[in-house]
């Protein structure tokens, strides 16, 4: 009969029968190995990958600059000489490119006649005379539409539209003898019609 708190109350002989059947049993016995495992060899049987080579003194030495005239390709450009006006002649033209590139910033109409001729008439592959005659273009072209406007206001419009005249001479004899000196003028301004000026005056064919 089981007691109140038998943890085998079905059959309280239970654990004696486990007990004489685990020592029935055989023994464990684990299975025989049926493979090796791979080891990596000690030294390499073939070199799949090229060594690193090393230099010596000498040999490293043979690659460096000797001297001499660095390649034209390789030559650093001097910066300086893109804001610097050259004494050589445009073709087309047969003027200097420092007298050029300051023509166009004269006052009094004479800039913007000038700026129109030199688009007309400068190759493409003279950037820097191109880009000088259509800011020049540009800041005339502004400066007619304002005192216009101004002219047709009349009254008080008029001293203002001529202080604005007088002033924008004076501020355009300045731009002319900055670019004359080799100075870089930029007139923040006027950049969009200068762009504009600059791709749609073309040269005219022969």
């Amino acid at each position: 009969m089981s007691k109140k708190f038998d943890t085998n109350p079905l059959d309280p002989e239970f654990p004696e029968k486990a007990k004489a059947k685990s020592a029935a049993a055989p023994a464990y016995q684990p299975p025989e190995k049926t493979f090796n495992t791979s080891r990596f060899p000690s030294t390499p049987t073939s070199i799949t990958e090229e060594e690193t080579r090393r230099l010596n003194n000498a040999r490293f030495n043979s690659y460096a600059f000797q001297g001499g005239k660095t390649p034209a390709l390789y030559q650093t450009a001097n910066l300086l000489e893109m804001n610097e006006a050259s004494s050589r002649k445009i073709a087309k033209v047969g003027m200097p490119e420092k007298f050029l590139i300051g023509l166009p910033y004269l006052p009094f109409y004479i800039g913007l006649v000038a700026g129109l001729i030199l688009l007309l008439v400068v190759p493409k592959g003279e950037p820097k005379v191109r880009f000088h005659a259509a800011q020049g273009l540009a800041a005339h072209v502004g400066i007619l539409i304002v005192t216009s406007i101004l002219g047709l206001v009349g009254g008080l419009a008029e001293l203002g539209s001529f202080i604005f005249s007088a002033v924008t001479a004076v501020m355009l004899i300045v731009f002319a003898i900055k670019a004359w000196k080799g100075k870089p003028v930029h007139i923040e301004s006027v950049d969009d019609l200068t762009n504009w000026l600059e791709e749609k005056i073309g040269p005219l064919k022969s």
